[in-house]
């Protein structure tokens, strides 16, 4: 299904650039996210704040949107706007947006076997997660059970990632891999093979593993077992 999307999206593109227009998608409230675009880059493109874009769309820091995926650039009818304008006495008081769900968090386990080389926040890497050392070829598992919301090499500095989806809540997202084992819209059992590790930042083996709860990145030691 994800698959067939993206083919009209990139059909879309052609046309687009065809017709010499400068927006990529028709419908002028929303964009499809292209490889290599981040939230600020699309904001700044429409004339948008970043926090309100991030906002309309529930995406916490929004750093890990996914090509395909289709970005809100207007707030959804009823609700505040952030700083976008002051409002009037005449016009009644917007509805806030609902909270962003609180969804508890799965039971985690390891991606793969190694030492963490480089924790949470540090670098190399873009330190929103850890790496974990291992050998070329070794085996990449799913940390919990969930269904593949991206798999490709579309997003800068990750190399080959695979992102899960487990709940309205939590994601999992599991770079500098060499091959991909699934594809997006694939349900996944919690360790289940997913991929194979591949060289990251200085030419090593290792796995980039983070865990973002409501979009935003925390250290995966905090959800992962002892070991």
């Amino acid at each position: 299904m994800i698959s067939r999307a993206l083919t009209v999206v990139a059909l879309l593109s052609v046309l687009a650039a065809c017709s010499g227009g400068t927006r990529w998608y028709e419908d002028p409230d929303t964009h499809i996210v292209r490889s290599g675009e981040t939230l600020f880059s699309i904001a700044w493109r429409y004339g948008k704040d970043p926090d309100d874009v991030a906002r309309w769309n529930r995406l916490g820091d929004g750093s890990l949107i996914h090509p395909g995926q289709v970005i809100r650039l207007t707030p959804p009818p009823g609700t505040r706007s952030g700083a976008s304008g002051p409002s009037t006495a005449s016009r009644p008081a917007p509805r806030p947006l609902p909270k962003i769900p609180a969804e508890p968090a799965p039971v985690w386990g390891w991606p793969t076997s190694g030492r963490v080389d480089v924790r949470f926040g540090a670098k190399p890497g873009p330190g929103t997660g850890v790496l974990i050392d291992g050998k070329s070829g070794q085996a990449i598992v799913a940390a919990a059970s969930g269904r593949v919301v991206y798999a490709g090499s579309g997003l800068i500095g990750y190399g080959r990632l695979i992102i899960l989806k487990h709940n309205d809540t939590y994601l999992s997202a599991y770079g500098y891999t060499e091959s991909l084992l699934v594809e997006e819209g694939e349900e996944v059992e919690q360790g289940q093979r997913i991929a194979t590790m591949g060289e990251g930042p200085e030419r090593k083996p290792r796995l980039h593993f983070e865990i973002r709860r409501n979009g935003r990145p925390v250290d995966p030691r905090r959800f992962l077992p002892a070991r």
